[in-house]
């Protein structure tokens, strides 16, 4: 009996331990409870809105003929700079102030061309050689090939020449042959900066049309010339033509009326070369022509008017646009930067509208002298503008077209 009453003693003094353990954990868990505030799960984050593009820049220039062959060649090879040689000065046009170059490549590029520079003269064959494509390509975005020396290395040659712009990720477009007309006009893709609506800048890409036409030896049809058509009525179109007699300094009026007809098919401006000299320029209906450029770098090293040029800067901008629709043209321009590519069908799936661009258009004077391309002086640029008649075409463009 005295064994079980401890017995029971004990359970007792253990029910009373864990009980008061128990109330005392309640307690504390009544007192955590109301100073310890329950998380607001109401609340939501703030999602920080996605910018939109209101705005477009592009600030690009356009030179002459451009050619590395034949003695340029041999002064690149006897320079310590071998095929940078040609391209050693062209910082001193701050290429970083600029969003694209476009010129006029005069020449194929053939690898293993063998001919000396006097046989090249003497036939007027022409091979610029494809080593020098990587230098040109940290300053150029496009060429144009349509033009009297691309077919110079035959159909194979030409094709071989686009095989090596593609592998160094320049541009092209045209053909030798004004009959082509797959190969008059091409979607490039240029760089341009972009405007959001929080005031940031990014540097992307828009689809341009570029169309080229070789009229040395064959007046472009009007059914090449019909080519822009299909192309202006979505973007911006740049027609730039190589023809017209050389070493002139104004066009005939064969060369006049053709240009002219350029922009009737749907041209916003014409920048041309071939003469080898500056000729003038005019605004046709509003629109910007200019007859020749010049040589912006060629191995003619004989007369001050071989040896200087003008490049053609073009400054187009868009302001206030409608966002859906920048935004749809940015999304395209990856599909516009092969040749022969889908662009313009992708295009017209997308329905898109031509955006609303305004161009301004200034000239920076070029000086191949010396055998090497620099800027002009002073006085060659003074005589660069009187030779275009720059002030007077500048006072008749009408909008969206001005002067910078």
């Amino acid at each position: 009996m005295k064994i079980q009453e401890k017995r029971r003693r004990r359970m007792g003094v253990w029910l009373i331990v864990i009980g008061s353990v128990i109330i005392l954990a309640t307690a504390a868990g009544l007192i955590f409870t109301r100073t310890v505030k329950t998380p607001d799960t109401t609340q939501k984050e703030t999602v920080k809105p996605v910018a939109k593009p209101v705005g477009v820049t592009a600030n690009d220039l356009f030179f002459g003929n451009m050619y590395w062959g034949r003695y340029m060649n041999d002064w690149s090879n006897a320079s310590p700079l071998k095929t940078a040689y040609p391209f050693s000065r062209l910082n001193e046009f701050q290429r970083e102030n600029y969003d694209a170059w476009i010129t006029g490549l005069e020449c194929p590029t053939v690898a293993g061309f063998s001919q000396t520079s006097a046989q090249e003269d003497s036939t007027l064959s022409f091979n610029c050689s494809p080593d020098y494509l990587p230098e040109a390509a940290k300053w150029f975005t496009a060429v144009t090939l349509a033009n009297n020396h691309t077919d110079n290395r035959g159909p194979e040659g030409f094709a071989e020449t686009k095989q090596h712009l593609d592998d160094n990720k320049i541009q092209y477009f045209g053909h030798y042959d004004p009959d082509q007309l797959n190969d008059v006009c091409e979607v490039v893709t240029l760089p341009v900066k972009v405007q959001y609506d929080d005031k940031s800048v990014k540097t992307q890409a828009l689809p341009f049309a570029m169309c080229g036409y070789h009229g040395v030896f064959k007046i472009p049809s009007q059914e090449s010339l019909a080519v822009m058509e299909q192309y202006s009525k979505y973007m911006p179109v740049i027609a730039m033509p190589h023809m017209g007699v050389e070493y002139k300094p104004a066009p005939d009026e064969l060369k006049t009326s053709t240009y002219r007809s350029m922009i009737d098919h749907g041209a916003d401006m014409v920048i041309g070369d071939h003469p080898h000299w500056i000729q003038n320029t005019e605004a046709y209906n509003g629109h910007l022509i200019v007859y020749s450029m010049g040589n912006f770098m060629f191995d003619q090293q004989d007369t001050a008017e071989v040896v200087r040029s003008a490049g053609i800067n073009v400054k187009i901008t868009l302001k206030d646009a409608d966002s859906a629709m920048l935004n749809k043209w940015l999304a395209l321009a990856d599909s516009c930067k092969a040749f022969h590519d889908t662009c313009l069908e992708k295009i017209k799936d997308q329905d898109v509208s031509k955006l609303d661009f305004t161009y301004q258009f200034g000239v920076v004077g070029t000086n191949d002298s010396g055998k090497i391309t620099k800027p002009a002086t002073a006085d060659q640029q003074a005589s660069i503008l009187q030779r275009l008649d720059w002030t007077k075409t500048m006072s008749l463009l009408q909008a969206p077209y001005s002067s910078l």
